[in-house]
């Protein structure tokens, strides 16, 4: 349920190139400033008071901390560049995502056709049942289930057994034993990946109904069937 902004995916060498171009233009000053630097001390040198000169030591003080300087922003240029790699490697991974179906436990967007879900039990539950909720989290369908992991289908279809509206609904197995809730775990399903996008501090997933998901908590990944 995830898709990128974009079909056609950034080209990350061109990325890269234009990246270390822009940085290029916006650094001769690094040079034109060391020749500064050099004029300057050549005439202080040359103006310096013949009975009090400047110490040697002064000069190779000042060459010091223009070296160091300059190492400096040779070594931020050289990690800008090296983040501009990695950003445009980072964006064509990313694009690798969209097209895809994921599997992960998200809310289901029902259209009236059925959908095959993922359901977990509990390991010590003896029963279960299958409940929905509409978006207000009223429960508009409650089912008996399997006590068991793995697919079924789920129709859609209410307690009446006219078709529920089409709309987005949370599906959970709720597990038991001996009557008491052990717990409930959201059902889990595929969608199309429509957007992948990077959030900083982790990378987002936007489904096809809309539903957003970190990656990491994507729990499988298939080729589109058909």
């Amino acid at each position: 349920m995830i898709e990128s902004t974009s079909s056609t995916a950034p080209n990350p060498a061109q990325s890269v190139a234009n990246a270390a171009s822009s940085k290029s233009a916006e650094k001769p000053v690094l040079s034109s400033d060391f020749e500064t630097f050099l004029k300057m001390l050549t005439a202080q040198m040359r103006n310096q008071d013949p009975l009090n000169p400047v110490e040697s030591a002064d000069f190779a003080v000042q060459l010091a901390a223009f070296s160091t300087v300059e190492q400096q922003v040779r070594t931020n240029d050289l990690l800008e560049s090296l983040g501009a790699r990695v950003g445009a490697l980072g964006m064509s991974q990313l694009a690798g995502w969209v097209g895809m179906e994921a599997r992960a436990a998200t809310p289901v967007q029902f259209d009236g056709a059925p959908l095959t879900l993922t359901l977990r039990a509990d390991p010590l539950a003896d029963s279960a049942q299958i409940v929905v909720r509409d978006t207000g989290g009223n429960v508009v369908q409650r089912l008996d289930a399997a006590a068991e992991t793995g697919p079924v289908l789920w129709a859609g279809v209410g307690d009446t057994g006219a078709p529920l509206p089409a709309g987005r609904y949370d599906i959970a197995l709720e597990s038991y034993r001996a009557g008491d809730l052990l717990g409930a775990r959201a059902a889990e399903l595929h969608g199309r990946i429509v957007e992948a996008r990077n959030d900083g501090d982790r990378i987002t997933l936007v489904f096809a109904g809309g539903e957003e998901v970190p990656s990491g908590e994507i729990l499988g990944l298939r080729a589109p069937e058909g």
